[in-house]
């Protein structure tokens, strides 16, 4: 089982009680589609029960990863006859583009350059390498109705095995505010560690890291703000995750609010996840949160959650046709059933 980052130590958990639950906007939609090209387009909008509006457009093209290579006859060689009728081959030289390089090793051969293009083996004149390789590049860019623009460039496995590289550039043409961030993600089968660098402001760092071993896991976070040469805040974890279960402790906030939360599933229909926060400054009780998930068939499920301050929530999710899905969600203050404080709402996502 692989190591999560540090933010998703309490994932399972906190995906149960917190996703999917409808009514959180009045209304939203969203429309995802793919082009014959490749780019992933995405179109939400959404209403809140204050009465604003909030939309985003997001343009998604992704090269995945992939290296290969194939041996085909060499066009550039020719054969003729000798004085005694034998047929021999005459390579000819050929010549390669570059566009990439890698590293490939050739059986028999120690490891040579991968290059994007057609090569000749040496010792094989007789035959071609033709070498394809892609460096996992993903660009995505987002405008928002506040005329936002961020555009992300990410680059996976091409520095290291298990390293990617992200370069988050936005601005905000009504103010001329412009950000630049850059972040770091490295992950190996016991180590998942981030690192997020704000280059404008501050610039600040923050630095996370998780090891696992058969199931546990510990991990850190700090950051750091270069200007004032000062940390920012700091929160530590530990967690144990199952094939059908995980628990998990995070203290965040200078280590001054910890939250315990567990995750079970039942079986293949019944989810169940609890989470209990705690402020060692505030003097306030212990804040209680239950949430359960029951697929009701392949198509569709429901889901229920209570707080300890008698807020329950319900969602019911189904899939109408395919891409089409509905669903419905809504939150009622048990303690207060005659004032208007609940609420509902209405989600659409199509996807083609």
């Amino acid at each position: 089982m692989s190591v999560p980052a540090f933010a998703d130590i309490a994932k399972p958990a906190s995906d149960l009680i917190n996703k999917d639950y409808y009514h959180v906007q009045g209304g939203s939609i969203e429309i995802k589609s793919t082009a014959a090209s490749g780019v992933a387009f995405k179109t939400t909008g959404k209403s809140s029960h204050e009465g604003k509006t909030s939309g985003l457009m997001e343009g998604k093209y992704t090269d995945k990863p992939l290296g290969k290579y194939t041996s085909t006859p060499n066009p550039s060689s020719r054969t003729r006859r000798d004085r005694y009728g034998t047929v021999r081959r005459e390579p000819r030289r050929t010549s390669s583009a570059t566009l990439s390089v890698a590293r490939i090793a050739v059986p028999g051969h120690r490891a040579m350059p991968l290059e994007f293009g057609i090569f000749l083996i040496p010792s094989h004149p007789s035959s071609l390498l033709m070498l394809y390789h892609r460096a996992g590049l993903t660009l995505t860019q987002t405008w928002n109705t506040a005329n936002a623009l961020e555009s992300k460039v990410e680059l996976s496995d091409a520095l290291a095995k298990g390293l990617k590289t992200e370069g988050i550039f936005s601005f905000l043409p009504a103010s001329q505010a412009r950000g630049a961030k850059l972040n770091l993600h490295f992950k190996q089968p016991a180590f998942h560690g981030r690192a997020f660098f704000d280059l404008l402001k501050g610039p600040t760092a923050n630095i996370d890291a998780v090891i696992g071993h058969e199931g546990f896991l510990a991990g850190a976070s700090a950051g750091y703000d270069a200007q004032k040469a000062a940390v920012t805040g700091y929160s530590a974890a530990v967690g144990y995750t199952a094939p059908t279960y995980s628990a998990s402790i995070v203290a965040s906030d200078n280590l001054k609010t910890f939250a315990a939360s567990y995750y079970h599933k039942v079986n293949s229909q019944v989810e169940a996840a609890a989470k209990a926060t705690w402020n060692s400054q505030s003097g306030k009780a212990v804040g209680l949160e239950v949430s359960s998930k029951y697929r009701l068939d392949p198509v569709s499920f429901a889901k229920a959650k209570i707080n300890d301050r008698g807020v329950a929530a319900v969602a019911y999710n189904v899939l109408l046709r395919p891409g089409v899905t509905l669903g419905l969600g809504g939150s009622f203050d048990t303690q207060k059933l005659d004032q208007a404080t609940h609420k509902v709402g209405v989600s659409f996502t199509f996807e083609g």
